[in-house]
């Protein structure tokens, strides 16, 4: 499009469920969004080929005949890449999501200790979109084949203290998936079981999906455009037309830079204040660990008080003992 940096198919067609999926590299996120879809849609590290670096999105119609778009991101919210090129990969993924996300599936590895970086890309989330996030937020673990759900539920029980909170933060909203499984029925079995969650996801959110200034902002730009279009191009030479797409483009794209520059903005704000939050949190587990630690000495040093108080009764008491044993001599 004339070396525009947006693609021309940024305009999609609206969808009945829109699922965007964030996770790290290597836990088979893009691998979930082939499960979901029931084909081959993304490229995923199951496939040995090199992995989609951009988001992407892949749709299909249920068997309900309503149709569910899955977007699949290169993981924005870990930030393994510039906040330049994540602000522009998460505009992307919100111009594909223009009406709004009905969930966020955060996809981590079952077989794979849950770090304390892993916590940290949901708190990034809830940080840059607002606490109304978390309400659309589903755990998805991979690995189903190795790990089965009952097992998965035993680990989560017996798991660090921050990753208990996230699922209290999602409100226990928990799926397993196989992504190697050949067996239809087990494919079909975990889709309608994270098909469930999603509508129970939407039901509890008034069957809106999460938007926010940021998307209204993107979904007014669609809707110049359409408007611009739907008025059609009749009387106009084809010259003119040329140069008409042109001027939308060109007014289309700086549009969208504006909104990407936004986004770098709020995303390195969110950087900055989760960095603040984590010297906040070290200088008190630093404050804590100081008190413990001058507690315990305190407590040792009142040990050996309490130790020198019985030594000196214990040889008082030998003493009286002595002296008792010698005037008992004395009398005989």
């Amino acid at each position: 499009m004339d070396g525009s940096q947006y693609d021309d198919d940024w305009v999609l067609p609206s969808a009945d469920i829109t699922l965007v999926l964030v996770g790290k590299l290597g836990y088979g996120k893009s691998a979930t969004g082939n499960s979901i879809l029931g084909q081959k849609a993304f490229v995923s590290e199951y496939s040995h080929a090199s992995v989609t670096n951009t988001c992407q999105m892949g749709s299909t119609t249920l068997k309900d005949g309503r149709t569910i778009n899955v977007i699949d991101t290169p993981g924005l919210f870990d930030m393994t890449i510039s906040s330049d090129d994540a602000g522009k990969e998460i505009v992307k993924c919100m111009n594909m999501a223009k009406d709004g996300i009905h969930a966020v599936l955060m996809v981590f590895s079952a077989t794979s200790r849950f770090s304390r970086e892993d916590a940290s890309t949901v708190e990034t989330i809830k940080v840059f979109f607002g606490e109304k996030i978390v309400d659309h937020m589903i755990l998805v673990f991979t690995y189903g084949d190795l790990v089965g759900e009952s097992k998965l539920r035993n680990m989560l029980n017996n798991a660090p203290e921050y990753l208990q909170n996230i699922v209290e933060l999602c409100q226990n909203r928990v799926v397993v998936f196989d992504n190697v499984t050949e067996d239809r029925m087990r494919q079909a079995q975990q889709l309608d079981k994270l098909l469930d969650v999603v509508d129970s996801v939407c039901a509890n959110n008034g069957g809106k999906p999460f938007s926010d200034q940021m998307f209204t902002r993107i979904k007014e730009v669609h809707d110049r455009e359409t408007e611009v279009h739907t008025m059609g191009y009749s009387g106009y030479s084809d010259e003119q037309i040329s140069e008409l797409k042109k001027e939308i483009h060109r007014t289309r794209d700086e549009q969208l830079a504006h909104i990407t520059s936004m986004v770098e903005e709020k995303l390195n704000c969110t950087v900055e204040k989760l960095q603040e939050q984590l010297m906040e949190e070290q200088n008190a587990r630093l404050q804590a660990e100081k008190v413990a630690y001058e507690a315990r000495m305190k407590s040792e040093e009142e040990i050996n008080k309490l130790k020198e108080s019985l030594r000196k009764a214990q040889l008082e008491n030998e003493e009286f003992r002595r002296l008792a044993a010698e005037r008992r001599c004395a009398i005989l």
